[in-house]
């Protein structure tokens, strides 16, 4: 039996080169330059007053033996403004797994905070569950946006990294669009005459030596029907960068865009405010990578 000092403790950025040591270590098919990107993009971020940048860490004189990543973001819904946490990239080293209940333990003690769990390994289900998560999304709707009617007298424009204004929308939309943009994701504004619609998409990736379909995966829409309305004017861009299809999160079919459903996909949630649908934004897919 190993005699330890184990202490669970906040991941430090002096902590940074050893947690991404144990990450490649424990994530087979992710290299250490993943996750060296991604924790640097949570060391620059806005992290909420009072909340850890990067999560916890089960800590053996000074070197992690098990981290969880913690993904902290205020959200502004009206004049109210909530606490949204993305649980990501839990592992422990086997010899230490009597200890991983206090990562999960720490890491959702606030009643504050909706957690969310976005990439839950099927056999991980009943156990998300028995923690009190409930699905919030049950899996994809695998739509065809090009095959949709374009909307009359309607425009789409890309949005700039640096970008500072962008006509109809607010400041805080605005800053979302070009931080994202920022992460390599396609942001996009489309005008039509009902209005202006932002939409934030992302490159679904090469996984476990698989061709990737030419595909995108919807990071943000304000509803799925706005996306729906402009899927056909989204479709014609799309092509451009030769990409067929976007994924969305859906409990079901789509009306008024061509596509397909499945049950793969499913995310849940814990705590005061279920998710909105169609927004994934500062999550460990933009962060990190899909």
């Amino acid at each position: 039996m190993i005699q330890t000092k184990v202490r669970c403790r906040e991941i430090r950025e002096s902590d940074v080169d050893a947690v991404a040591d144990l990450l490649t270590r424990g994530f087979v098919g992710r290299s250490r330059d993943y996750w060296i990107q991604g924790l640097r993009r949570q060391a620059f971020r806005p992290v909420p007053d009072g909340y850890p940048r990067f999560g916890y860490m089960l800590d053996n004189e000074g070197l992690p033996f098990g981290v969880l990543l913690l993904i902290y973001t205020a959200r502004k819904d009206g004049e109210e403004t909530t606490i949204q946490c993305n649980l990501s990239s839990w592992y422990v080293e086997p010899a230490y797994r009597n200890y991983a209940p206090l990562l999960t333990k720490i890491a959702q003690r606030h009643k504050e905070v909706t957690y969310l769990n976005i990439s839950p390994a099927p056999w991980t289900w009943p156990i998300i569950e028995t923690q009190g998560f409930r699905t919030y999304c049950q899996g994809l709707f695998i739509s065809v946006p090009a095959l949709s009617r374009v909307p009359r007298c309607s425009k789409i424009d890309v949005i700039a990294p640096h970008t500072k204004q962008i006509e109809g929308l607010g400041e805080v939309e605005t800053e979302l669009l070009t931080r994202h943009a920022r992460y390599h994701c396609l942001s996009v504004v489309c005008r039509t005459p009902q209005g202006v619609f932002p939409f934030i998409l992302q490159p679904v990736s090469i996984r476990r030596g698989r061709i990737a379909p030419p595909a995108m995966r919807l990071i943000y829409c304000r509803s799925v029907d706005e996306y729906a309305a402009c899927a056909g004017r989204i479709g014609r861009l799309l092509l451009r960068f030769g990409k067929l299809l976007v994924l969305v999160d859906s409990n079901g079919g789509m009306t008024g865009v061509r596509g397909a459903y499945t049950e793969r996909g499913r995310k849940y949630f814990k705590g005061p405010h279920c998710p909105q649908l169609g927004d994934l934004t500062d999550t460990e897919l933009v962060l990190f990578g899909p």
